[in-house]
């Protein structure tokens, strides 16, 4: 039951996760200038990255990729790892 339960908080927690990044993405991000220096945009790494690894681990890699990217970063490709790091 408590498996069941803990599924499911992950599963909603990932849907609001990825509405809020889209709502961002749509309503938010064409009102700004362009400013991400990496490729796939901060907003496109932090979806992906909840979709593969859930909203804890997923939002984590979002976070420190956000951090990464800022005027002195070097642009580059750089996208969401295929496997966890352990």
């Amino acid at each position: 039951m408590l498996n069941f339960i803990s599924i499911d908080l992950k599963s909603i927690s990932t849907k609001i996760l990825l509405i809020l990044i889209r709502n961002y993405k749509t309503y938010i991000s064409p009102l700004l200038p362009p400013s991400c220096r990496f490729q796939p945009t901060c907003s496109e790494y932090m979806l992906e990255a909840i979709e593969r690894f859930g909203p804890l681990y997923g939002t984590l890699l979002g976070i420190k990729r956000i951090l990464r990217c800022n005027p002195f970063s070097v642009s580059r490709y750089d996208p969401v790892p295929l496997k966890v790091k352990k």
